[in-house]
């Protein structure tokens, strides 16, 4: 049998830009997913939304979320990372202008959650798609780089939330901002994603690995469903999921805890926000050193204790400096089980889109049900004492943070 010459190695340059690229795409998700969330009072006041009202509405981008997830894997195996990417780059955004017309010019229900549901799509694929790159650029350059990615999602969060504040102090129209936001995606992805390669280069392979690599089956549409059977599937969906309700719960409900549970000023509660945010940021850009040394299972570990230690800080001081110290244990804490769980699922090249977008799936559960649920609780025990569910979650997380284990041997991507 005649095997295919194996591609040449990447240059440095063409690495680095591929590393920027990656960049730019995870900054342009967080960026469209706050310039969204900022604007929801607009959208309620428009649509003269009740708050249970809202959160069917919110119900839009979750289906559409779970459908990309649970479509993504497939995608990214028969068309690759950077396809895909490139196309839901182009469909979300259309989704969230959809949504914004329909909020205010159509004032229409239906259209603004139709257009979630599709902006949610495109995301949920997206988020996929972009972390299985990520996880080949990471193996190219051999050293961590996950974090990083999530931080640059973090940095278009917060430059997002700006914007959004900055369009309601000026009184902008949400169909202006939003579709801004929206060619500004599109147009920005257009530019870089040139730059990503795909992710099943290999770097530097010689011969014999090229054999090796050709000679291994396909990985056809039943073993990408057969992964969720695989028990490190399920218990690195645990990590991940623990920790991304440790990050949904503050995003949804850290400011309004502190203004009802530790009595603070409106302003108070989100200058708090911010500081979790921030420290989140942080902990993704320091965090690459750490695993680095230490590697992902201690790094897990203490981050459990961290954001275990920080929660309790916050729900049981009565002192609001110390509750705020807290919060930075809390975000610090929270800030890499999501990307180190990314990284975890894409260890084997073969089977790295069907296991990430498993994990991210059941990751994406926290994003669905931890809003209401810690609401119901709070409801009954108050919004502090419903965030120890949180901190059970954490546990768990740090409990099967084992499963995350990097290979004992470097894993070769296909040719």
């Amino acid at each position: 049998m005649t095997l295919p010459a194996p591609p040449p190695a990447l240059s440095s340059r063409d690495v680095r830009a591929w590393r920027n690229s990656l960049f730019v795409v995870f900054a342009l998700c967080g960026l469209g997913l706050a310039s969204w969330a900022a604007r929801i009072p607009a959208v309620s006041s428009s649509l003269d939304l009740s708050t249970a009202d809202v959160g069917v509405l919110l119900f839009g981008l979750a289906v559409g979320s779970i459908v990309g997830l649970l479509a993504s894997g497939h995608l990214v195996a028969l068309f690759g990372a950077r396809a895909v990417m490139r196309w839901t780059l182009l469909l979300a955004p259309l989704g969230l202008a959809i949504a914004a017309v329909g909020a205010t010019t159509l004032t229409s229900f239906a259209v603004t959650f139709a257009g979630l549901a599709i902006y949610g799509a495109g995301m949920g694929t997206c988020d996929v798609a972009m972390n299985v790159s990520g996880a080949a650029n990471e193996r190219v350059i051999d050293r961590t780089m996950m974090p990083i990615y999530h931080a640059f999602f973090s940095f278009g969060t917060m430059g997002g939330a700006a914007l959004a504040a900055l369009a309601e102090l000026l009184a902008i129209p949400l169909t202006v901002h939003i579709g801004a936001v929206a060619v500004l995606m599109i147009v920005a992805s257009i530019i870089v994603i040139p730059a990503v390669q795909s992710e099943t280069i290999l770097h530097g392979a010689d011969a014999a690995t090229t054999a090796a690599a050709a000679e291994q089956p396909a990985v056809d549409w039943r073993a990408r469903l057969a992964i969720w059977r695989d028990p490190r599937t399920i218990l690195i969906g645990l990590i991940v999921l623990g920790m991304a309700f440790a990050e949904g719960s503050a995003n949804d409900w850290l400011a309004y805890a502190m203004v009802e549970g530790h009595d603070t000023d409106e302003p108070t509660g989100a200058f708090v926000f911010w500081v979790f945010v921030t420290a989140m940021t942080a902990g993704r850009l320091l965090g690459v050193r750490v695993l680095d040394r230490f590697g992902r299972v201690p790094v897990l570990r203490v981050s459990a204790v961290l954001a275990a230690i920080g929660l309790l800080v916050l729900i049981f001081s009565p002192i609001t400096w110390v509750a705020i110290v807290g919060v930075v244990l809390w975000g610090l804490g929270a800030s890499l089980g999501f990307p180190v769980g990314m990284s975890a699922a894409a260890d084997d090249a073969r089977t790295a889109a069907a296991r990430v977008s498993a994990v991210a799936t059941i990751g994406y559960i926290a994003f669905l049900v931890g809003p209401p649920v810690i609401g119901l609780i709070g409801e009954q025990v108050g919004i502090l004492g419903a965030l120890l569910l949180v901190l059970v979650l954490v546990a768990v997380a740090g409990v099967v943070s084992g499963a995350a284990r990097e290979p004992r041997a470097p894993v070769t991507l296909r040719p």
